[in-house]
This record gives structure tokens, C-alpha cells and sequence, in this order.
């Protein structure tokens, strides 16, 4: 073998040794960023999950304040009803004591000493 021969020959096994260098340290580099990728996507799946659970808590919430102040809603749509047949009887109330004064009066046949006695004039 000739020295040009010999000097060829350890060129190439120094580019196929720089070569598999090369490759081990892609491969390297290529394993670790799928590891981290990996990482990555499992950190999401359990923050996504998560927000999920939360989301669906402050759903929860939100159906139950919504059905309390439907019920709070309802109380006061009751209360003022109660009210008003309360108005209405204290009405019916009134115009039978007026009539039962008008009777009376018209009995007698006196005139009363107040004209707008229920205004108190």
C-alpha cells in the first residue's frame, strides 16, 4: 500500500467514524426531543383535563345559583299574589261597609254629616 493509498484510506474511516458520531448524536439529539414532546403532551392532557374539571364545577355552580334565584323568583311571585288577594279582600271588605252605611243612611233617611268621610276632609 502506498502512502497516498494509506493517507486515502484513513480519510475515509475518519468520515465514516465523523459520520457515525454524527448519527449517534442526531439520534441522541432526536430522543431526547421526543421525550420532550412527549413531556409536553402529557402536561397538556392532564392541564386540559383539569380545566375540564373545573369548567364542569363552575357549570354545576352556575345551574344551581340559576335554579336558586328561579326558586327566590317563584317565593316572590307567591308573596306578591298573597298580597294581592289580601288588597282585594280588604277591598271587597271596604265596599261592603260602605254599602252597609249607605243602607243605613237610606234607612233613615239622613244625610251624612261628612260628604267625603273616607277622605277625611
Amino acid at each position: 500500500m502506498t502512502w497516498l493509498q494509506r493517507s486515502y484510506s484513513n480519510k475515509i474511516q475518519e468520515f465514516e467514524l465523523e459520520m457515525k458520531v454524527s448519527l449517534v448524536v442526531n439520534l441522541r439529539a432526536y430522543k431526547k426531543l421526543s421525550a420532550i414532546g412527549a413531556w409536553e403532551n402529557s402536561r397538556k392532557a392532564i392541564v386540559e383535563a383539569q380545566l375540564k374539571k373545573i369548567e364542569e364545577k363552575l357549570e354545576k355552580k352556575r345551574a344551581e345559583y340559576a335554579e336558586k334565584m328561579n326558586n327566590k323568583k317563584s317565593e316572590i311571585h307567591k308573596a306578591a299574589e298573597e298580597k294581592r288577594v289580601m288588597v282585594e279582600a280588604k277591598r271587597g271588605e271596604d265596599i261592603l261597609t260602605v254599602e252597609e252605611i249607605a243602607a243605613k243612611f237610606r234607612s233613615t233617611g239622613n244625610t251624612p254629616k261628612r260628604i267625603f268621610g273616607c277622605f277625611r276632609f
